[in-house]
């Protein structure tokens, strides 16, 4: 039995949904594959986002031969047998080029992936490759210089999975449109979330619901946690997310890591993805942490990045162990305390000119200008130098922004600063 996912992929542009951030009507990417002009291109991205089915429209659209492997079971020999047969199209009566797509392209090692140069560079096949994979470190770069642009696919937004149920629901042709399946808005909705920004997880699991719903069975919530093997509570209410969310960033700030764990807990059995969790442990670092240990901000996004690499369950992992560092971390807001009030003073005051030894002199003319003449460069002065920096009305002021505090790294800061401070003083500033 084919999966609803494939049945339904579309086969026209207007069919596409999702990727509005290089795909959309009137932009340069929809315009090279409606004028035909499209280039070779890596699309990469994680799984169930377009990448397949965006590929097999543009070969649809360029009206040329089509070719789709995959990377992992398509050997050397098999390639060449490809190429080949591209070439002799390419160079036949009809001068035709062969859009060759290369599925999981990653997989292959650097001898598979040069086998392609040649045939790109002379336009004998238009070249796509998909790969889940960061592209500029598992694609050979002589293959990237040769591509016109690589393609982020994004997980897509629960609304997009959802306009694809929807269509699925009512298409008579493909989908179950036929059926009249009765549903609840809800219900659709949750396994829209539940997908977590993969379509094809959605409408498998759609298949597989109505498949084998009873006679007269309506398409709800409890089917739907049934079907995905989770609880729904989490996506019932909007603001459940957000609580949990903001209770998780307050025990961080308050430094318990009990407390922390177990709000990390609720949301991953709530069905949180891994990116909506990590992008509040990574605020977290930013703004609770902060000078006190700058390095979590570093660690924290190595720990999301791996969430977002291995996927659940396994992502939990490095989440847990990103919370109870924040967790068990001395806190510090005083880099975000210091840009609000710098920003407070942009935004309610006049602010004088940046100071002109400070200006850009790197044109000519500056110095007639007077721009740079006076400035010393701190390296020469042994890495520190007594020196004007701030507009001439906030330095005349006194005004700090920056008051660090003692916990942590920051207290070394502070006393480093104070230092400098005290060397100034001494210079009569």
């Amino acid at each position: 039995m084919i999966p609803l996912s494939t049945k339904m992929r579309p086969d026209r542009l207007e069919g596409f949904v999702g990727q509005k951030h290089f795909m959309s009507e009137g932009s340069l990417f929809y315009n090279s594959i409606r004028n035909k002009t499209f280039e070779s291109a890596i699309f990469f991205g994680p799984s169930g986002t377009g990448k397949t089915t965006l590929a097999r429209i543009i070969a649809g659209e360029l009206d040329g031969s089509f070719v789709e492997i995959n990377a992992s079971t398509t050997g050397v020999k098999e390639l060449k047998e490809i190429l080949k047969n591209a070439s002799d199209r390419f160079h036949g009566l009809m001068k035709e080029t062969t859009v060759l797509y290369v599925d999981e392209v990653h997989r292959w090692n650097k001898l598979q992936q040069d086998s392609l140069l040649k045939a790109i560079e002379e336009g004998i096949v238009k070249f796509i490759g998909s790969t889940t994979e960061n592209p500029y470190f598992s694609i050979n770069n002589a293959i990237i210089s040769r591509v016109r642009n690589i393609y982020e696919f994004k997980r897509l937004d629960y609304t997009d999975i959802l306009t694809i149920l929807k269509r699925t629901l009512e298409d008579c042709e493909k989908g179950f449109g036929g059926l009249g399946v009765s549903y609840d808005e809800e219900a659709l909705t949750i396994l829209a979330k539940m997908a977590g920004g993969d379509c094809r997880v959605a409408l498998d699991a759609l298949g597989f619901i109505v498949d084998n719903l009873s006679e007269g069975q309506t398409l709800d919530k409890s089917i739907v946690a049934e079907a995905m093997q989770k609880q729904t509570t989490f996506y019932d209410k909007e603001e459940d997310k957000y609580n949990l969310l903001s209770a998780l960033q307050k025990s961080v700030r308050g430094s318990d890591p009990d407390a922390a764990i177990h709000y990390l807990a609720r949301l991953i059995d709530g069905g949180a993805d891994e990116m909506m969790i990590g992008r509040r442990l990574m605020v977290m670092a930013a703004e609770d942490i902060g000078m006190a240990y700058p390095n979590a901000i570093s660690i924290v996004t190595s720990c999301v990045q791996a969430a977002q690499m291995i996927g659940f369950p396994e992502a939990q992992i490095p989440l847990a162990e990103a919370t109870v560092l924040l967790a068990s971390c001395p806190k510090s807001n005083r880099a975000n305390e210091a840009l609000n009030a710098a920003l407070s003073d942009i935004h309610s005051r006049k602010i004088d000119d940046v100071p002109a030894h400070l200006m850009d002199s790197h044109y000519g003319g500056a110095a007639k200008l007077g721009r740079g003449l006076d400035y010393k460069y701190p390296h020469a002065y042994g890495g520190y130098v007594t020196q004007q920096y701030l507009p001439d009305n906030l330095y005349k002021e006194g005004v700090r922004y920056y008051e660090p505090g003692e916990n942590g790294s920051e207290g070394a800061f502070k006393k480093y600063l104070e230092e400098l401070r005290e060397i100034d003083k001494k210079n009569g500033r």
